[in-house]
């Protein structure tokens, strides 16, 4: 019998967000989201104008957070949302702003 370990059930996804995210609180909201929704890893602005966010977690809250930057939120303005799961853990053990 092979039994699953919450360890087995966490994924790692790298994600990138384009449009208007620099400038207006996008990451602060993000790590609150993040919080919110039991997710670790970090958020940081990139030099092209994008953030990057890599989550770890349960993979339902971390589509539940992907459909979430989609829709815009606070004051962004979201084009493309880019999620990539990544398979080794970081095993980050809280959600910071970098």
């Amino acid at each position: 019998m092979n039994i699953i370990t919450n360890e087995e059930m966490k994924k790692h996804y790298n994600i990138w967000v384009k449009g208007i995210v620099q400038g207006v609180f996008f990451r602060k909201i993000t790590r609150l989201k993040a919080i919110e929704l039991n997710l670790n890893g970090f958020v940081r602005n990139l030099r092209d104008g994008r953030v990057y966010i890599e989550l770890e977690g349960d993979e339902e809250k971390i589509q539940e957070f992907i459909k979430w930057a989609e829709g815009n939120p606070g004051k962004s303005l979201v084009e493309t949302v880019r999620a990539v799961e990544h398979g080794k853990l970081s095993n980050y053990p809280i959600f910071i702003i970098k």
